[in-house]
């Protein structure tokens, strides 16, 4: 992403659907791909390629996510690294902030933490230590997490002082849209 615009990356999905989409820069700087692979009762495995022009792997999966049965939380795996367990990747800042807040530390080696309707008007948020916004996803028709064919869309916002972490952020995302979908909050299956 060479193009500097001094404008966050604005990634629109115009299906808003978690069973894969297609998010791409209203500016034509980035486009990712999320797409499901596998779906059955044992599990269900979702990739996310970087399909921005200039990508040396545009057809190797930057990320690939797995889910175990009842769609528990299962493994993350960035190109070139071992799986990571998904509950150790992202997990819950602490029980008084509750189950809707969430931590990973990306590859830059610093924590960043999803909320969900943190902040009026966005279905998650994603700040970073110094308690700055870095990322932020919004459905056009709010509280459309059941996967319809007709919800609208969504838009996966970066700033783009941090878009080399877009496919950090839609992964990071993915999975709190999961854990909320399946209400994996507190349950044993986030960690089987």
């Amino acid at each position: 992403m060479a193009l500097k615009l001094g404008l966050p990356l604005f990634l629109e999905d115009k299906s808003g659907r978690l069973s894969g989409a297609e998010y791409v820069d209203m500016y034509g700087r980035m486009r990712l791909l999320l797409t499901r692979s596998v779906h059955d009762e044992d599990e269900t495995v979702y990739h996310i390629y970087d399909q921005t022009e200039d990508s040396a792997h545009r057809n190797t999966p930057a990320i690939t996510l797995k889910f175990g049965s009842r769609h528990a939380l299962g493994t993350i795996t960035f190109r070139g690294y071992p799986p990571k367990d998904m509950a150790q990747y992202i997990s819950q800042v602490n029980d008084v902030a509750g189950p809707t807040l969430r931590r990973f530390f990306a590859s830059d080696g610093r924590e960043y933490r999803w909320g969900w309707r943190k902040v009026e008007g966005e279905e998650w948020t994603c700040t970073n230590s110094d308690a700055e916004v870095v990322a932020d996803y919004s459905l056009k028709h709010p509280g459309g997490y059941h996967d319809p064919p007709s919800s609208g869309g969504a838009m996966l916002t970066v700033t783009e002082e941090f878009s080399y972490l877009a496919t950090e952020m839609l992964a990071s995302v993915s999975i709190m849209r999961h854990i909320l979908r399946y209400n994996l909050f507190n349950s044993a299956a986030v960690y089987e």
